[in-house]
């Protein structure tokens, strides 16, 4: 069976340390593929909120 794991997070590095911890969990030879995607949204003239997402795609 193929199962989705989703990762969402506002710094790439708290991503990174997630996805680390989760892929620890599972073998090497299960794993099918891994989705990263950026988005940025402006709220103010001096803000910009970034959203680190991806999704790890395995074998069950």
């Amino acid at each position: 069976m193929i199962k989705v794991k989703l990762f969402d997070q506002e710094h790439e590095k708290d991503l990174e340390l997630e996805m680390n911890r989760f892929l620890e969990k599972i073998e090497e030879k299960k794993l099918v593929d891994i989705k990263y995607n950026i988005a940025a949204v402006h709220e103010d003239e001096d803000e910009q909120i970034y959203c680190f997402s991806a999704m790890i795609i395995y074998r069950a």
